[in-house]
């Protein structure tokens, strides 16, 4: 059975990190990223980070000089499940396009996937999947900046939710990995 990953840069006031600079600190967790994928083989995301997100990772693959072409390959190799209700039909490799309710596919992806799933985003389908408690594992980058306003992957929660740390990592930038699995 698989198990649904979440992996994602937030910022310390717990915003979606792709501020206004995009000030990340990329390098630093490739590895990480690399590694997360050793018993991922799927990514499901939504369509609105799918049109920008799988394109450049495509291309990023075909570039074997290139700092995290290791994981651009991965990702480009992964089967991707984009959620839309306006796309007719998959523009790129590896994918396809569901339609369908959410918590009903995720179910039945995690039952029938031998390997895990990794979800990349964006920021209000991560959130639908958070309300619905189907993500198992949160791998939160937590940026050293704050925003003050931007868009929480957490906004708009019916009931609390309870997590139990697995792990965490500071990196040399300020960085901080929170490993989280839903309790």
């Amino acid at each position: 059975m698989g198990r649904l990953k979440l992996q994602m840069q937030i910022t310390v006031d717990g915003f979606d990190a792709n501020g206004p600079n995009d000030d990340l600190a990329w390098d630093e967790i490739r590895d990480y990223s690399r590694d997360l994928f050793d018993n991922a083989d799927t990514i499901v995301i939504g369509r609105k980070t799918a049109t920008d997100f799988i394109p450049y990772w495509d291309t990023a693959a075909t570039q074997p000089d290139g700092s995290w072409y290791e994981v651009a390959k991965r990702i480009a190799e992964a089967r991707k499940i984009v959620f839309s209700r306006t796309l007719e039909e998959a523009e790129w490799n590896n994918s396809s396009i569901e339609r369908g309710d959410v918590v009903k596919a995720i179910e039945g992806l995690k039952a029938t996937n031998k390997k895990d799933i990794i979800v990349y985003g964006g920021v209000s389908f991560v959130a639908s999947l958070i309300e619905e408690k189907l993500i198992d594992e949160f791998h939160l980058f937590v940026n050293p900046i704050a925003l003050g306003k931007g868009k929480s992957i957490f906004s708009g929660l019916a009931e609390l939710q309870r997590f139990k740390l697995l792990k965490s990592t500071s990196y040399n930038s300020g960085l901080v990995l929170l490993n989280y699995e839903l309790k």
